[in-house]
């Protein structure tokens, strides 16, 4: 083989097998597949190290993280904005889509100061070529908010917008079924009392009551006449699948039983689960397992969700842990996720699709993403 870049000696994991032997990359396109080790010159060898198709993420708040690393500190945006890709990239992300919250209740919180900074610094450090994965906007619209169908037609048009979902976290509905859980989790995360919890809890519960039935409605009609992927998000009931239907979704983020995934798949809309649940063997809300649903068929697609490095450890771990081909468990974290988003470019390892690839050694059962190129060029 003659090409720009050569992997040998590796375990290729393509969309039906595993093949060991070599790859050849030109420019920034897979060009070939063979069998067997190659002799040419420069060619890296990969001893025996996997290599995979980059993984597509499509629903991280990690970013968030970076911008609030601390109770009170808020970071400069653009240098959370790098810091928060060079841990994408290295763990093995080489697609990513920012999930940025718009309609936060908490006006005292990351997520409800950050939206327009993350918006304009992720657009502005990308056209300077600085990142390392490739982002898009992913908006996460709270839809029992007062003002959040005005604030999404300010963004709608964004060049890097290409996938909304609509939520609702009020208690005692879809994530939050379980009060006890909403407790555990809001208490946990922002040391509420008692008290404070009792007023956050009528607060969500009058906003819902005023706002969501109707914004979800417009937020719906806005991202279909713009063509754009749109994901429920925490469908519980038949109920909530069929409205999602109804409005175009056609992605089913995180349902929390196994009614409501088993519908949303036999009805054809794309399930994800979170890679967190994967790796901890259950949901932190005490909802369905990724894994059961993965073992039942009813799982498409892995999000990374709040652990970059859990989508590449999830991925083996269903191969491990249930016996699914690697070839399949892959297409969950990044065929499938390409697939639902419109990017029919990448996510598996062929020819003529780009070149996003990580080289990944399994060391004592943890998969660890030792080189990771996008497009071709070496980011991690």
């Amino acid at each position: 083989m003659s090409a720009e870049l050569i992997l040998t000696n590796a375990r290729i994991v393509t969309a039906d097998a595993v093949v060991k032997g070599s790859l050849a990359i030109h420019g920034d396109t897979i060009a070939a597949i063979d069998a067997g080790p190659s002799m040419a010159p420069g060619a890296i060898d990969c001893a025996g190290d996997f290599v995979t198709p980059g993984l597509v993420e499509m629903h991280t708040d990690n970013l968030e993280k970076h911008v609030g690393p601390r109770p009170g500190v808020r970071w400069p945006m653009p240098a959370a904005v790098l810091a928060h890709d060079a841990q994408i990239a290295g763990s093995g992300i080489t697609t990513v889509f920012d999930a940025i919250t718009v309609g936060e209740v908490r006006q005292d919180g990351v997520r409800a100061t950050m939206l327009h900074d993350a918006v304009a610094a992720i657009a502005a450090v990308q056209g300077e070529g600085a990142l390392r994965a490739e982002h898009f906007l992913h908006l996460r619209c709270e839809v029992a908010h007062a003002t959040i169908v005005d604030t999404v037609e300010g963004l709608i048009d964004h060049p890097l917008l290409r996938l909304m979902s609509l939520m609702d976290h009020t208690p005692g509905q879809r994530q939050f079924a379980s009060i006890e859980k909403y407790y555990e989790y809001y208490q946990g995360k922002f040391g509420y009392t008692e008290a404070e919890m009792a007023a956050y809890i009528a607060q969500k519960t009058d906003l819902n009551r005023r706002y969501a039935d109707g914004n979800r409605k417009a937020l719906a009609a806005m991202g279909r006449a713009r063509g754009l992927p749109q994901a429920s998000h925490d469908d519980g009931t038949p109920e909530h699948v069929d409205e999602a239907i109804e409005l175009g979704m056609t992605i089913a983020e995180f349902p929390t039983t196994d009614e409501a995934a088993a519908l949303a798949h036999r009805r054809g809309m794309a399930v994800v689960m979170g890679a967190p649940n994967v790796v901890r063997g259950g949901s932190h809300s005490g909802n369905i397992s990724a894994r059961d649903q993965a073992a039942l068929g009813q799982l498409d697609i892995l999000s990374s969700d709040y652990a970059p490095v859990s989508l590449l450890h999830a991925a083996f771990l269903l191969h491990d842990a249930i016996g699914m081909a690697l070839p399949e468990a892959f297409a969950k974290v990044s065929r499938n996720p390409a697939e639902a988003l419109g990017l029919g470019d990448r996510g598996e390892i062929a020819p003529g699709k780009r070149a996003d690839l990580v080289r990944v050694r399994v060391i004592d059962g943890m998969p660890v993403a030792r080189q990771v190129w996008r497009a071709g060029e070496r980011v991690a």
